[in-house]
């Protein structure tokens, strides 16, 4: 494998995502296994890995190895302190690692970012950080908001190549839990979907009474026959992600928002912005290699990193 450059691996929670990539960056090979950290057993990370990649280690023995994700975190391989924005490749480069395997190889850990708002409270993310990085490859120069969503979305301000903060919403969280373990799921057909009631949902999210009244409001639409079984999953979903949305934006426009990630949760948050009157564009979740590529790159360009 003389063509391989770097080797980049986005380890998470549950997966494990892995990246061979070409001198361009050009992702030359894809590998995804269920062995996120929560599988490994005894703190035998070393062995996952050598599972999952030792036979690329062995055929591209110098080149940059760049690990990212919950592997950095305190429940992961070895903690990698979180770096606080505002911050870009060169910083993300310089707070990266360094992990000796036994076989002699140094591997490299990305750190994961930190922020505070106005008030004072922190906020964290790991793993998302490399896939911004990636992102940023493509934005320019110009102010933009950079949207991850998920169990927690996360919502990140860049500017100039830089994160220069974020701020994190346990939006899928908040709806799994209502849906599942409020007297809301006793309405809602999970498997059922209805457009029409999601950008309801959008709408109201904007009304005065904020979302923990809203949220009653469901059962009581239900109770008046505005709402069913087959559409009050989808209004659920448009209140909550509209909540989350126009907190995110009330900071001020962005000249771009851009949309990390693949599926329909992603194409959920383009139809409700779209329906709020923002552009968007999709880059998907693979963009992590080349936040990879970028700290490969940074290391190689100052190898007493």
């Amino acid at each position: 494998m003389t063509d391989t450059a770097a080797i980049g691996c986005d380890w998470g929670t549950s997966s494990l995502r892995a990246y061979r990539l070409g001198v361009d960056g050009a992702l030359l090979e894809r590998r995804e296994a269920a062995r996120g950290i929560m599988t490994i057993d005894d703190g035998a990370f070393e062995a996952a890995f050598e599972e999952a990649l030792g036979d690329w280690l062995d055929r591209a023995e110098s080149v940059p190895v760049i690990l990212s994700g919950m592997i950095g975190s305190r429940q992961g391989w070895r903690e990698a302190p979180y770096l606080a924005c505002p911050a870009d490749v060169a910083d993300l480069a310089s707070a990266l690692l360094a992990l000796d395997l036994a076989r002699g190889r140094r591997i490299w850990i990305a750190p994961g970012l930190s922020h505070r708002d106005s008030g004072g409270t922190p906020d964290v993310m790991r793993g998302e950080e490399v896939q911004i990085l990636g992102a940023l490859e493509g934005l320019g120069d110009a102010p933009a908001l950079v949207c991850l969503p998920g169990t927690h979305s996360k919502w990140a301000r860049v500017e100039d190549g830089r994160v220069l903060g974020f701020a994190t919403h346990m939006t899928g969280e908040v709806f799994e839990a209502v849906r599942d373990h409020t007297i809301l799921g006793r309405m809602i057909d999970a498997a059922a979907w209805d457009d029409a009631a999601f950008l309801a949902g959008i709408e109201r999210s904007g009304e005065p009474g904020g979302l923990l009244g809203q949220l009653f409001g469901v059962r009581a639409k239900g109770l008046f026959g505005e709402l069913d079984e087959k559409t009050a999953g989808a209004y659920l979903s448009g209140l909550t992600i509209g909540h989350e949305c126009r907190a995110a934006l009330a900071g001020g426009e962005a000249a771009e928002i851009a949309l990390i990630g693949a599926g329909r949760l992603v194409g959920l948050y383009a139809k409700a912005l779209e329906h709020l009157g923002h552009a968007t564009r999709t880059l998907p979740s693979d963009v992590a290699a080349i936040g990879q590529w970028r700290l490969a790159q940074a290391l190689v360009a100052k190898p007493d990193l």
